[in-house]
């Protein structure tokens, strides 16, 4: 799939400083920070998800230390 990505020219240059920091191409930095985005969004959803899976399961044990 081919995809035009239009960036501002602040953005741009935070897309050039990236690559070069990283090493790679502009391609390749866009490339990485999706995939990590994506990843670390996930992540942070399945944390949150069993956070409050674990405060219902043991809101009455909570409740009771609180005290």
């Amino acid at each position: 799939m081919e995809m035009t990505l239009r960036l501002t020219e602040e953005q741009q240059r935070a897309l050039a400083m990236l690559a070069e920091a990283t090493g790679v191409s502009e391609h390749e930095a866009v490339v990485q920070a999706i995939t990590e985005t994506a990843a670390r969004s996930v992540r942070d959803g399945r944390v949150r998800a069993l956070s409050q899976d674990g405060r219902a399961r043991y809101a009455s044990l909570l409740d009771r230390l609180a005290q």
